[in-house]
């Protein structure tokens, strides 16, 4: 009973220190950007102060309109989404680790960033327009779907997923879209750029309307993940002693790979792919605050919200009026520290 108890106090503990942190990188990144649109500004001499970004997000009117437009409507809009993204990805590539019973498994595993990636290059390269939607999303989102649906066929057998046919399955599918993309990236012509641009992954098209359709699928996907803490902790032990303590395991697996796509799949379409966020961050939070997804889920969704801010920020305030593909960021800044961790606990217990 005492061990539960300050086992419990320590995981509110953590999740309070990592929600302060979220906070604190909100405030951190609404302070730092340039004075308007990627393209059309200039950089920001004169800093809005905290005090200001407070004031303004509160709505109090005696502040120049011009900062009131730079932080509600480029800052904000870029920065929730990309904590929403964050949070996603690394949530999926969580419950994916879990799954697979492999520290080596991300969102991308089972070739979802392969199927919108494919979708987004041929609404580019034909430029369509689905009744004056975004194409691109709609393709990136619906070829992703499809993606996760022939790989769950194909790796089907007997009425079973095997764990193994799934990743060989998702691994061959994967492959065959890259295929297709190489050859629309060849046929491409004047589109090429604008392929290869949303292939690197990115936030600059952030936008309020962006965030209102990524936030409820988000949402919908990392609380009922969460909800299968429990299973996921189980089905680390096999799925045979799973099933011997009641746990339907292929129902199990079902609902983990709906869920883990729909947030992936709506992650990619908005943004492009964006690598190493959803497989270094549950790394990391598994070394700090252990497997236990009881835990480990909420921890690292907010870390992968956190992560992703900061990289977001970082890339749009290097070169400034310029940015640079957040995924760059998060691979160079994201291994390094992985690796220091790795180094630094000679013992790992993954699972």
């Amino acid at each position: 009973m005492f061990d539960h108890r300050k086992r419990l106090i320590k995981w509110v503990a953590i999740i309070f220190f990592l929600f302060a942190l979220l906070i604190f990188s909100v405030f951190l990144s609404l302070m730092i950007g340039v004075m308007g649109p990627i393209g059309k500004g200039v950089p920001d001499k004169e800093k809005i102060d905290m005090e200001e970004i407070f004031h303004i997000l509160i709505g109090k009117e005696n502040y120049p309109s011009i900062h009131k437009s730079i932080i509600l409507d480029i800052r904000l809009p870029r920065i929730l989404l990309a904590g929403i993204i964050g949070a996603a990805l690394v949530t999926a590539g969580c419950a994916m680790q879990g799954l697979f019973r492999n520290p080596m498994a991300s969102p991308y595993i089972l070739g979802i960033s392969s199927g919108a990636a494919f979708g987004a290059s041929l609404a580019i390269a034909v430029g369509l327009n689905i009744f004056g939607l975004n194409s691109v999303q709609i393709l990136a989102f619906s070829f992703a779907l499809l993606d996760i649906f022939v790989v769950y066929n194909i790796a089907k057998y007997k009425g079973a997923v095997p764990t193994a046919n799934l990743l060989l399955a998702g691994i061959a599918v994967g492959y065959f879209f890259s295929a297709l993309v190489s050859f629309i990236k060849y046929i491409a012509g004047e589109e090429l750029r604008a392929i290869v641009f949303w292939l690197m992954g990115g936030l600059w098209n952030a936008s309020w309307e962006k965030v209102y359709m990524t936030f409820p699928l988000a949402v919908l996907g990392i609380f009922i993940l969460f909800l299968f803490s429990r299973e996921l902790n189980i089905m680390l032990t096999g799925e045979i002693s799973a099933m011997s303590v009641g746990i339907n395991a292929e129902q199990t697996k079902k609902v983990i790979l709906i869920f883990s796509t729909l947030i992936t799949a709506i992650s990619v379409s908005v943004t492009g792919i964006i690598g190493f966020v959803g497989l270094i961050i549950p790394h990391i939070m598994r070394l700090l605050v252990g497997p236990d997804h009881r835990i480990l889920i909420p921890s690292s969704c907010l870390m992968g919200a956190t992560f992703l801010i900061l990289t977001d920020t970082l890339a749009r305030s290097i070169i400034q009026p310029s940015e640079i593909p957040v995924g760059i960021i998060t691979s160079l800044f994201g291994v390094p520290f992985f690796i220091y961790l790795l180094r630094r606990k000679k013992m790992v217990r993954w699972w």
